[in-house]
């Protein structure tokens, strides 16, 4: 089966996800929406606000993968840098984006725009906007590159609104059959095996604790479901052997 493959990579900016003040929402969101529509992230990095920093991680990722969202720092503060990042790696010019000011100027008073304010309508030259319903202040797309805002509200709706303009490859499917009991040490060779013998298949075992019982779920990933369908019988067969050596008669 030829295969259209769309991968992208998540870049976090911000000195408050690294030093805990703020927990990360946006990442579980936008790799499952790029999930949703068949395209898989493959790298997620954080960052601190510092342009070396952006700048370096920014080229390393928009070269390997088809697409870059970036979430973070497009604020209105002397530290929200992303925009002038994204302008140097791309060695664009930066100003106030006319566009951008019309869209402000939506939501403020021309005497209501600060100088603060008017940061957040300064757009790297020849990048496409990504508009935002709530607050306005647009994100941007140049090249492969999304920029959005850090607010995971605010940057829902710019992925709403930048989705349909993505290309998107082969959903990858995904099913998940619970190991009923058994540990992962126990399956864990078979598993591989099977996992080997299915090279087309993405195999897993995840685990997890709740009220104090420890519970493991296999899952199955891939584009084909032929082959799921036959990933599936194989790890269902070798969990029912495992738990009738288990429980013998």
């Amino acid at each position: 089966m030829s295969e259209n493959i769309i991968t992208a990579a998540i870049l976090v900016i911000g000195d408050e996800i690294l030093s805990g003040r703020t927990k990360d929402k946006n990442i579980g969101y936008i790799a499952e929406y790029c999930t949703n529509i068949g395209i898989d992230v493959k790298e997620v990095r954080v960052v601190p606000d510092e342009e070396a920093e952006i700048v370096s991680a920014l080229n390393a990722l928009r070269s390997r993968y088809s697409y870059v969202f970036t979430t973070g720092g497009i604020g209105p503060t002397h530290d929200d840098i992303t925009a002038d990042c994204i302008a140097k790696a791309f060695g664009v010019t930066i100003d106030e984006d006319p566009r951008a000011m019309a869209l402000m100027l939506e939501r403020y008073k021309p005497e209501d725009l600060t100088p603060a304010r008017r940061r957040m309508a300064r757009i790297p030259a020849g990048a496409d906007l990504i508009l935002n319903p709530i607050s306005k202040a647009p994100g941007f797309r140049l090249g492969n590159v999304i920029v959005m805002a850090g607010v995971p509200m605010v940057m829902q709706a710019m992925l709403d609104n930048v989705a349909p303009t993505l290309s998107t490859g082969i959903k990858m499917l995904s099913q998940t059959i619970d190991a009923h009991g058994l540990p992962e040490g126990l399956y864990g060779g078979p598993l591989g095996e099977i996992a080997a013998q299915h090279p087309g298949l993405s195999i897993g075992s995840y685990p997890s604790f709740k009220d104090g019982v420890f519970a493991n779920q296999i899952v199955v990933r891939g584009r084909d479901q032929a082959a799921i369908d036959a990933g599936l019988a194989a790890v269902r067969e070798m969990l029912q052997k495992l738990n009738s050596d288990k429980n013998p008669l």
